[in-house]
C-alpha cells in the first residue's frame, strides 16, 4: 500500500515537473519570437506619395515633406505618360506656364507638323526670358497604359511644377491639355533614407549610358548618376527610360519616336511593341534619382528621349535572367 501511495506521489511530482518545465518552454519561445526584430525597425515605414493619371491630371496631394520622397506614379489612362519635376524661378507657377509657356510649344510644334521646321523652331525665341532659369529636377520616365513607375527623388523645401509633354494624335502636347500641377515641398523632412540599390547605372554626354550590374528577375531597384547634364538639339538634356522589347520590336522606330521634336515623335499612339516601365526624368549633374520596376526574364532597353540616341550611346539593351 505504501509502495502504491509512493508511485502515485511520484507520478504527480513528475506531471507537475512536465507541465512547468513545457510552460518556461513556451514562454521562452515566445519571448525569442519577440526580440528577432527590433521595436524600432518594425515601426520604420518608407512613405510613398501616391499619383495617379486617369485622363489629363496628376490626382495627388498638393504638399509632401521635404527631402527622400519615393513617387508611385499609377497611369490609369489609355495614354503614354511621364512625370518631370520642374523648379520655376520664384514667384512663377503653373498659371504663368500656361499663359506664357504652352502657347509658344504648340505654335511652335504646329508649324514643325505642317513641314515649316525653320519657322517652328525660330518660335522658341518668344519663350520669356525667365524660361532659361527653369530646373528640371527628375521625375518618373515613360510609363505606359495601365503600367505603374515608382521613382524616388531628394527635392528641398519649395515651389514646384509637375507636367507631361507626351503627345496627343493630333500633336497637341498633355501639359497644353492641362497636364500640369503645382507642388509644394515643406520644411518638414519625410525622414526617408536613400534607398540601396540592386544595380547602378551612370548617364553622361560623352559615356553614354553604362549599367555596371546584371539584373535579375524580381522587384528590382536602380541608382542613376548623372555624371553630367547637356541641353541637346531637342532642347532638353538626357534621361532614364526603362523598356521592355520584344523579339520583333523595330528599335529604330522606337528610337525616332523618343524625339519629341519630330513631327511623330512621342505621340501617341506610342509604338506598339514596346512597355515603357518608369526611370528618372532629367537631373541636373552630379545629382542622383532612383526607380524601382518588377522585371520577367527577358530582353530591355534604357533609352534616353533625346534625338538619335544610338547615336550618342543613349540607348543599350540588356537581359534580366
Amino acid at each position: 500500500m505504501k509502495t502504491l501511495k509512493k508511485r502515485i506521489l511520484l507520478s504527480i511530482v513528475i506531471g507537475c515537473f512536465i507541465v512547468l518545465f513545457n510552460t518556461c518552454k513556451s514562454d521562452k519561445k515566445e519571448n525569442q519570437n519577440t526580440t528577432i526584430i527590433p521595436t524600432e525597425q518594425k515601426a520604420k515605414k518608407e512613405n510613398i506619395i501616391t499619383i495617379i493619371t486617369e485622363n489629363m491630371e496628376f490626382m495627388m496631394t498638393d504638399t509632401i515633406p521635404s527631402g527622400w520622397n519615393t513617387f508611385k506614379y499609377i497611369n490609369k489612362s489609355t495614354q503614354t505618360h511621364f512625370i518631370l519635376v520642374d523648379k520655376y524661378p520664384k514667384g512663377k507657377t503653373s498659371k504663368d506656364a500656361e499663359e506664357y509657356v504652352a502657347p509658344v510649344f504648340d505654335k511652335a510644334m504646329k508649324l514643325i507638323n505642317d513641314g515649316k521646321t525653320k519657322e517652328g523652331y525660330a518660335e522658341f525665341a518668344n519663350l520669356p526670358e525667365w524660361f532659361n532659369q527653369v530646373l528640371f529636377l527628375g521625375g518618373t520616365g515613360l510609363i505606359s497604359p495601365e503600367k505603374t513607375g515608382e521613382t524616388t527623388l531628394y527635392l528641398k523645401p519649395g515651389n514646384y511644377m509637375l507636367e507631361c509633354y507626351v503627345k496627343m494624335s493630333n500633336g497637341v502636347f498633355h501639359s497644353s491639355m492641362g497636364m500640369v500641377k503645382d507642388l509644394v515641398v515643406s520644411n518638414k523632412d519625410s525622414g526617408n533614407s536613400e534607398p540601396e540599390a540592386d544595380a547602378n547605372i551612370t548617364i553622361s554626354s560623352t559615356e553614354g549610358i553604362i549599367l555596371k550590374d546584371s539584373v535579375f528577375a524580381g522587384k528590382r531597384t536602380f541608382s542613376v548618376l548623372f555624371k553630367d547634364q547637356t541641353v541637346y538639339e531637342s532642347f532638353v538634356g538626357h534621361d532614364i527610360n526603362l523598356v521592355k522589347l520584344q523579339n520583333k520590336t523595330d528599335l529604330k522606330n522606337l528610337e525616332k519616336w523618343m524625339n519629341w521634336a519630330e513631327p511623330k515623335g512621342l505621340i501617341e499612339p506610342a509604338p506598339s511593341d514596346v512597355i515603357f516601365l518608369g526611370g528618372v526624368n532629367d537631373m541636373p549633374a552630379g545629382n542622383k534619382g532612383y526607380f524601382t520596376a518588377i522585371l520577367d526574364k527577358g530582353i530591355y532597353g534604357l533609352i534616353s528621349e533625346v534625338p538619335k540616341p544610338s547615336d550618342k550611346k543613349l540607348f543599350i539593351t540588356f537581359e534580366v535572367y
